[in-house]
């Protein structure tokens, strides 16, 4: 997939996340590559539609990376880069792709200068340079390893502080569409309650997107009502429907600003 075929005023560009490690999926360890990537995307007018979570698994990630690298215009992998023996994401994607690996001389010479004393730059270490055939090096401006993308799958490393450092390095490259916009209603009445009126102005707003977050404040219900669009007129005329409707329901619906 070119950059070019994600163009388009009214194109959704849509991205899958598949982070890849049995420690995540123990619970050992928690994901915050998630979060940062969903916000992040959005601002570039890339709408993050799925997440799959995997293990270590090489069959599982070459059958999920062609899997999702079809369906999506983008795809982010995190986790499986690094110097160990179960960091096999790099093989896997080379796989997927029905390419070689080895060592890429770019990320050689980059491992090379940063470790400086050849006794540092062990063999362990030396498996960050090994690049699948193709693929063209991701900066990692925080421990050098570079990523690597491979037509529209970027390679990340799992640690969140060089996916931050990664995604910044390469998201110039992205050609998004129209920025999500959201805005959110919160109102006194529990779900049961407002279910009927919600889903009527669902209806007559196709064109966006109300999500409904049930909560309790001060020990009584209250529903978080989130409008999402990429039309600010369209969220708006969302936004003005929902307030009549749960007035008349007296839900006392309020605006919460975006902070």
């Amino acid at each position: 997939m070119s950059d070019s075929a994600a163009t388009g005023p009214e194109k959704t560009v849509t991205a899958c996340l598949v982070i890849i490690g049995n420690e995540i999926l123990s619970g050992r360890t928690r994901d915050a590559n998630l979060p940062f990537l969903a916000i992040e995307l959005n601002k570039l007018g890339v709408r993050l539609m799925e997440c799959r979570v995997i293990p270590d698994v090489e069959t599982v990630i070459v059958d999920t990376i062609n899997a999702v690298r079809r369906r999506f215009d983008y795809v982010f992998t995190t986790g499986g880069i690094g110097p160990t023996h179960d960091d096999i994401t790099a093989d896997a994607i080379a796989k997927a792709f029905g390419v070689g690996i080895s060592e890429n001389a770019e990320a050689v010479d980059r491992l090379t200068r940063y470790y400086a004393d050849p006794a540092l730059f062990t063999a362990p270490r030396r498996r960050m340079a090994r690049i699948p055939h193709g693929a063209s090096l991701v900066d990692n401006p925080v421990s050098v390893a570079p990523g690597f993308r491979m037509e529209n799958v970027f390679t990340f490393a799992g640690v969140p502080m060089i996916v931050e450092g990664m995604f910044h390095a390469m998201k110039h490259v992205l050609v998004g569409g129209r920025p999500l916009i959201s805005r959110t209603i919160r109102c006194s009445q529990p779900e049961g309650f407002i279910a009927e009126k919600l889903g009527a102005v669902q209806d007559r707003h196709p064109d966006t997107e109300i999500g409904s977050y049930p909560a309790f404040r001060q020990g009584k219900p209250s529903v978080s009502l989130i409008v999402r669009g990429t039309d600010p007129a369209k969220v708006q005329a969302a936004i003005d429907d929902l307030f009549v409707g749960l007035t008349e329901l007296s839900a006392e619906p309020e605006e919460i600003p975006v902070t």
